[in-house]
């Protein structure tokens, strides 16, 4: 039997979560995030389909969804039903990994991977998604290939509440035409960089000497890109427990931060909230990375590495206030953020190897005070 890895991923999960609790809302556009003001500042942690018609974006500001669908429905985040929802979903998952002889490996909320010897990988993964449907009424897609990278990228093709197999031959067939970023874990900024090298389509990208990519992106990089525009993805399904890359905190103010010690203190403050969830978690932190929301809205950010892992408050503020002294002020401030990565970030073994702006964490998972990281 051939070893296939099969991605399951709810569908508008945070959004569908609510429509549960709310039946009312179902075919209604619902938007999700902040306090659920879109007179507020805030943004789209998630939309329904409905709402994603209207252009409705996850990370998008609220006052832009409500702009563009006037007529949807507006709620505050809640993750303690969104941390129950997802514990239904990954026990059953974990029964199916049992029952096939599979290895499960949780990514967050609303995802895992589920690696499994089996003839008919179709047949699983129908019946993961028709156990997920009939134990917690949530609809999932499944992607399923040969390696992480394609199932993943398999499961994009099978939504809503499909099954797509994507074989190493669809990949170049598939995604080859398409811009770099189509390739999981390839960012914007990376995108950037590979147009400066002529390099516009993954196709371009898989048949680039790794060589002359790892002269613009260093000798891991440079190479773990080209791997990855091929479909490569040498990564096995680790039925690890799933556990927290980082730890991180936002503040969004409702009126624009002009003094730099205004922001200076908020920085503080909210790295000291920082400092108490990794100590909460019980593992050191090994950098400090801070996010500056600058009005209207760009967001940049800086970080710095510990001397040693640490989880003491007054390092990680201090190290904290390290960062924040890379920014340069004069512009009015309308969010910071403070992330802690903790102490095993190291050993994910494409986090070494890929550019910072590898797999984004979805947007989907933020709210007004924790940050996707924290749920990936």
């Amino acid at each position: 039997m051939a070893r296939w890895v099969l991605h399951v991923d709810l569908d508008q999960f945070v959004a569908a979560v609510e429509v549960l609790r709310r039946p009312e809302l179902r075919d209604l556009p619902v938007v999700v995030g902040g306090r659920g003001d879109p007179t507020e500042r805030g943004v789209v942690s998630t939309a329904s389909y409905e709402a994603r018609e209207f252009g409705v974006r996850s990370g998008m500001p609220l006052r832009t969804a409500a702009r563009r669908c006037p007529d949807a429905v507006f709620l505050a985040v809640d993750r303690d039903a969104y941390d129950a929802a997802s514990a239904q979903v990954m026990a059953v998952l974990a029964d199916v990994a049992t029952d096939c002889g599979g290895v499960l490996e949780v990514l967050g909320w609303d995802e895992a991977f589920l690696g499994a010897a089996v003839d008919d990988p179709e047949r699983l993964a129908r019946r993961i998604r028709d156990h997920v449907r009939a134990a917690t009424e949530l609809e999932c897609s499944v992607g399923i290939g040969p390696n992480k990278l394609l199932a993943k990228t398999a499961t994009g093709f099978a939504k809503p509440a499909g099954v797509h197999r994507l074989t190493r031959e669809g990949w170049t067939a598939q995604i080859g035409p398409r811009a770099p970023d189509a390739v999981w874990g390839i960012g914007s900024r990376t995108v950037r960089r590979l147009a400066g090298l002529g390099i516009g389509t993954v196709a371009e990208l898989a048949a680039t000497d790794p060589a002359e990519v790892a002269a613009a992106f260093g000798p891991a990089t440079g190479p773990w890109l080209v791997a990855r525009a091929q479909g490569r993805d040498p990564s096995p399904v680790v039925g690890t427990p799933w556990r927290a890359r980082s730890r991180s905190r936002e503040k969004t103010f409702q009126a624009d931060l002009t003094s730099w010690a205004d922001v200076e203190n908020a920085v503080r403050e909210v790295a000291l909230r920082v400092a108490k969830d990794v100590e909460a978690e019980g593992r050191p932190a090994v950098r400090v990375v801070v996010k500056v929301r600058f009005a209207p809205f760009e967001t940049v950010t800086h970080g710095v590495p510990l001397a040693s892992p640490s989880a003491d408050a007054s390092v990680l503020t201090g190290a904290a206030a390290q960062a924040l002294s890379r920014f340069t002020p004069g512009r009015p401030v309308r969010l910071v953020g403070v992330r802690a990565e903790l102490a095993d970030r190291a050993a994910d073994a494409t986090a070494d190897a890929a550019p910072r702006d590898r797999a984004p964490a979805d947007p989907a998972h933020t709210d007004p005070e924790v940050s996707p990281s924290d749920v990936r």
